[in-house]
């Protein structure tokens, strides 16, 4: 008698991260008008050194991240803010599910919650998650050379850097872009927490 073959549940499970300041949610096609006006109000789309979807391509942006995740390579999230407010995205990417690895990335925020602690809060549930409940044994954040604010960003939270990918791919301007690979690594998640977990209580800088 043949049976059917065995099969595992997705991984990472797609759930919603709550914090005080912040809560992360599966990314839906109905945040895109809220999403789109934030960067509209914003001009987030000039950014040459980061990729934010304009608000014409919003939705086209959302359906591509949606694709991702329906074939397990990225599970997006919206990030909203303290009053349910949708204020940007964020996504574990680069899944692999037999290394219990992930990549934090394709990050925006509306600049109206940055430096407020929120970015903070948000990564700190996204690293919590990976490392608690996913048993992550790493979780890596990548971002263009030149992009000194998300580098500070990065580097704030604990994170080292591992390497300078040159020329690691081409934007959509057709610059080269040289990427910044950092990491923390199961062993260091006890520490950083605690760390996170003395910044938020004075949160001075997202």
């Amino acid at each position: 008698m043949s049976t059917l073959p065995s099969t595992t549940p997705a991984w990472p499970e797609h759930t919603a991260l709550r914090g005080q300041r912040v809560s992360l949610v599966p990314l839906s096609l109905d945040h895109g008008p809220a999403l789109a006006d934030e960067v509209r109000a914003a001009g987030l789309e000039r950014l040459w050194y980061t990729v934010v979807p304009s608000a014409e391509t919003m939705d086209r942006e959302i359906t591509r991240r949606l694709g991702l995740q329906a074939s397990g390579s990225m599970r997006p999230y919206t990030v909203l803010d303290a009053d349910g407010r949708p204020a940007g995205m964020s996504t574990y990417m680069n899944i692999d599910a037999v290394q219990r690895r992930v990549e934090i990335g394709s990050t925006w925020l509306a600049p109206r919650v940055q430096r407020s602690g929120l970015n903070t809060e948000a990564k700190w549930l996204m690293l919590r998650h990976a490392f608690e409940t996913l048993g992550c044994i790493a979780v890596e954040f990548r971002t263009h050379r030149l992009n000194q604010q998300s580098r500070r960003a990065i580097e704030r939270l604990g994170a080292q850097l591992d390497g300078i990918l040159r020329h690691h791919q081409r934007s959509a301007d057709g610059l080269l872009r040289d990427t910044c690979v950092y990491s923390i690594v199961a062993p260091e998640w006890p520490t950083i927490d605690t760390h996170l977990r003395w910044l938020m209580e004075r949160p001075r800088t997202a």
